[in-house]
């Protein structure tokens, strides 16, 4: 039963995922916002019912929240969506502590993120308006570390880290009224739901053995 469960919440997300792409390509709106807020609750049922950490499920609804708020274009609802995102990268980033290291890269990862986000913040400083500046520097910052920390359950993840990333930098660029690709809107969701789709596939299929590691570890200084 959970395991018809787990495939029937997994083929609904990716018909929502269709539905909500396919209307963002055509311009249809109705069908984007009936589909988006059927995302991470589907992806987070899922992701349940396979066993997932009840910090990968906080993250989903994080997102939901987020996903949510962004709906809306007022300014607190932009600032309130940024927050419950925020509130999920920091649910990722505790639940990928319980993973191994990257790997021998992990230093020159580490200092490619670390240039990235310099980098992004700076070219996006002078556009973006004087009350987000620094919110959206200390938001890229968490979502850096994010993305960087989700190379530790495996590289299913770190692409979907990757992602999530480029997902949020395309949103800033807007905000920072960069000059946009054409359905703008359709790239920040199909990048975003690439991203947290690719996060709950390496949190499940990753590596075992490093979090039985930690867990023993834990277990140990009790």
């Amino acid at each position: 039963m959970r395991e018809r469960l787990g495939r029937v919440s997994l083929v609904a997300f990716g018909v929502a995922a269709v539905v909500d792409l396919g209307s963002l390509a055509a311009g249809h709106h109705l069908g984007h916002v009936l589909a988006k807020p059927l995302l991470m609750p589907l992806l987070a049922l899922h992701a349940g019912v396979r066993g997932g950490p009840r910090l990968l499920l906080a993250a989903l609804l994080f997102g939901w929240g987020g996903d949510l708020l962004l709906m809306s274009h007022a300014d607190a609802a932009f600032l309130g969506g940024m927050a419950s995102f925020a509130a999920g990268h920091v649910c990722y980033l505790l639940l990928f502590r319980r993973y191994g290291a990257p790997g021998r890269r992990r230093a020159r990862l580490a200092a490619a993120y670390g240039i990235a986000l310099v980098v992004l913040v700076a070219l996006l400083w002078p556009g973006l308006p004087a009350g987000l500046r620094v919110p959206v520097a200390g938001y890229s910052l968490l979502l850096t570390a994010m993305a960087y920390g989700a190379t530790r359950p495996g590289p299913v993840a770190g692409v979907g880290g990757a992602l999530f990333m480029l997902s949020d930098t395309l949103i800033a660029t807007g905000v920072a009224d960069w000059p946009q690709l054409p359905r703008a809107d359709f790239w920040v969701m199909a990048t975003y739901v690439a991203a947290q789709a690719l996060l709950v596939r390496g949190v499940l299929g990753g590596r075992r053995e490093p979090v039985a590691a930690y867990g023993a570890a834990r277990a140990s200084t009790v």
